[in-house]
């Protein structure tokens, strides 16, 4: 706090110093960076992990109750302890942080998952097996793509969810911004505590929508339809249905429940 004039607000310790903004510019810099990159790694992982976990649930009953069972648990793990468990495995390193947000993920992005392939209606797989689709090309091509509403609105709460636990990892060194809010907490540095905090924020936010413009980008079934000439709705338009064997092309209701 010394580095401000005698008159300056570092030196009068204010909540808000532009001062602080423009001498510590790099810190931030460096610990904005370290926030996106373990929140990111984090969500990435966890969704690798939690697709094929999703998957097994929905094609086999019996591993539906484990899954949401052990996901469940590991959710209901205050932090502090989870990050202390993982330490005597990780030691002191981001592995940590990155392995305990990839556990709290799994929760929301299963239920998401499994919810969206749930929802995909029994019509569209039996068309797409009519047309000689086998398990793979049924999930990729037909599941998946319907089911991508509910699975991108996981990762988006999964997502902000982590931005926030991201500040606990400060306890082992690797919090991003978290490590200056501690800091600035100990030392009663406010100006640190609060850039650091609303930087957070903004960092939530705009993952938040940032993942909201994707979501609508790749799913525009899921907008309300523009209205025609002589004010009649237009129909929605999803993902494309497989034809029914024999060339014919699906019903049109199977289209609009796709949709």
């Amino acid at each position: 706090m010394a580095a401000g004039s005698p008159g300056g607000c570092l030196a009068r310790n204010d909540w808000l110093c532009g001062e602080y903004l423009r001498t510590r510019q790099s810190e931030l810099l460096d610990a904005t960076v370290e926030h996106v990159w373990i929140t990111a790694a984090a969500i990435v992982i966890a969704l690798l992990l939690a697709l094929p976990v999703a998957v097994a649930a929905r094609r086999w009953r019996q591993a539906r109750a484990p899954a949401l069972a052990v996901t469940t648990v590991l959710y209901t793990i205050p932090s502090l302890a989870m990050f202390a468990l993982l330490l005597p495995v990780f030691g002191l390193s981001a592995a940590v942080v990155v392995t305990g947000l990839v556990l709290y993920s799994l929760t929301v992005l299963v239920r998401n998952i499994l919810a969206g392939l749930e929802a995909v209606p029994d019509e569209i797989r039996e068309a797409a097996r009519g047309m000689g689709y086998g398990p793979g090309r049924l999930l990729i091509e037909v599941e998946l793509p319907l089911a991508l509403p509910a699975l991108l609105a996981g990762v988006r709460i999964a997502t902000v969810t982590a931005v926030s636990l991201t500040t606990i990892g400060a306890i082992v060194g690797y919090g991003g911004l978290g490590n200056l809010v501690y800091d600035g907490m100990e030392s009663y540095f406010k100006a640190q505590v609060l850039t650091a905090s609303l930087i957070c924020v903004l960092l939530a936010v705009a993952a938040d929508l940032l993942l909201l413009g994707l979501q609508r980008a790749l799913t525009p079934w899921t907008r309300t339809g523009t209205r025609r000439r002589g004010g009649r709705p237009a129909r929605r338009k999803g993902p494309a249905a497989p034809a029914t064997a024999g060339g014919a092309t699906p019903k049109k209701d199977l289209v609009g429940k796709a949709g």
